[in-house]
């Protein structure tokens, strides 16, 4: 099969963490008979730099046009450390999501159990947590109407959504919810606002479609605290874009490492896949950066493709370097593997998934012999 895969390496670490994801997709390319033909696209402070625009139109054209877009980061200093600055990177993303219609961010959070010591939660809370959040990610407080008033000492920013804009984020969240335990839990604060009360009725209308699916509801301050509480209960979360940013950040501890946490942004026609973590810029162009969620986001990529079975591969591919300790110093502080190295490490386990009883000497060697 031939797949066009638009890439936007961005800032920071994004264009090495882009680069060991892009290993991945090449290993599975060359074992499963694929064609992946890649287009690079600019997006964030380097757009900036080089375009003064955050989001070149021409990378619109090249996202609109490919089957899937696979995402580095965005972010520098010289806009992050500027509040006054009035173009910055984050816009091209925000632009980028509302102009592909990414209207659904999917954000898997699972607890490895090699990682759960490194978990600021204890091992009998979290240990068996699996959930996928799913967020409203083009409605809501942050695209509502913002007003300052003329002396700049009150302002204001309008959240609103539509029963379309609840629809159609909530069938995904069912259907997700169907192949996994079979529970969706809705996030929102319907006993003060009225959105929420939207949320709140429309989706109860839609669980009547999914009968094999339970929906419970929790309002967001209660299920932050549930989420340090007992984040095994969750299956599905289904919220609105300001909760879902925060819950989801929260639940990023979960994991051990944000350096795991992949996500996906989806639309009709359109779908873009990213690591969380953000651009990282103090590490920089030094090799220590975690690719393995911009790896697994590889990995939602094909999933999203219907490549099943090479999504799989890639999954078990970072298990075993979850478990041989083949991972950077965000994980293994005492005997760390640069980025590149976890990167070659993931494309060889996938090239040879049935050799894999390295011995510590040749992973500490940083080499893949097959023994």
């Amino acid at each position: 099969m031939e797949y066009n895969i638009a890439i936007i390496p961005g800032d920071g670490i994004g264009p090495e963490v882009t680069a060991q994801a892009k290993k991945a997709l090449d290993a599975i390319a060359d074992d499963f008979g694929h064609q992946f033909t890649y287009t690079n696209a600019l997006m964030g402070a380097c757009a900036i730099d080089e375009t003064g625009n955050p989001l070149p139109d021409e990378t619109i054209n090249v996202c609109e046009k490919a089957d899937a877009i696979l995402f580095g980061a965005i972010g520098h200093p010289k806009y992050d450390n500027d509040p006054t600055a009035k173009v910055r990177p984050e816009q091209g993303l925000l632009k980028l999501r509302k102009s592909l219609g990414l209207f659904c961010n999917v954000r898997p959070v699972k607890a490895y159990e090699q990682l759960i010591e490194n978990s600021p939660l204890k091992r009998d809370i979290i240990s068996g947590a699996d959930m996928s959040i799913y967020r409203e990610l083009t409605g809501g407080i942050y695209f509502g109407e913002k007003k300052l008033s003329d002396d700049g000492k009150v302002a204001s920013d309008g959240c609103s959504y539509s029963e379309e804009e609840i629809t159609r984020i909530a069938h995904l969240a069912f259907k997700e919810a169907q192949t996994r335990r079979k529970k969706v839990t809705l996030v929102d604060k319907a006993n003060v606002l009225e959105t929420s009360r939207l949320w709140r009725r429309v989706v109860t209308e839609i669980a009547t479609n999914y009968k094999d699916v339970t929906l419970d509801f929790l309002f967001v301050d209660n299920a932050a605290m549930q989420m340090i509480l007992n984040p095994k209960q969750f299956d599905v979360i289904l919220t609105e874009n300001l909760f879902g940013d925060i819950i989801s950040d929260e639940a990023s501890v979960i994991g051990g490492s944000i350096g795991l946490l992949a996500s996906a942004s989806v639309g009709i026609d359109n779908a873009l896949f990213e690591p969380i973590h953000g651009s990282f810029p103090q590490a920089t162009g030094k090799d220590i950066a975690n690719p393995l969620a911009s790896i697994l986001s590889a990995a939602m990529l094909l999933r999203h493709l219907n490549l099943y079975k090479e999504a799989d591969r890639i999954e078990e591919a970072v298990e075993k370097s979850l478990e041989l300790g083949f991972t950077t110093s965000d994980i293994n502080p005492e005997n760390p593997f640069g980025t590149s190295k976890v990167g070659d490490f993931i494309a060889d386990f996938i090239l040879n998934p049935d050799d894999t009883n390295r011995n510590y000497e040749n992973i500490y060697a940083g080499q893949s012999t097959i023994i």
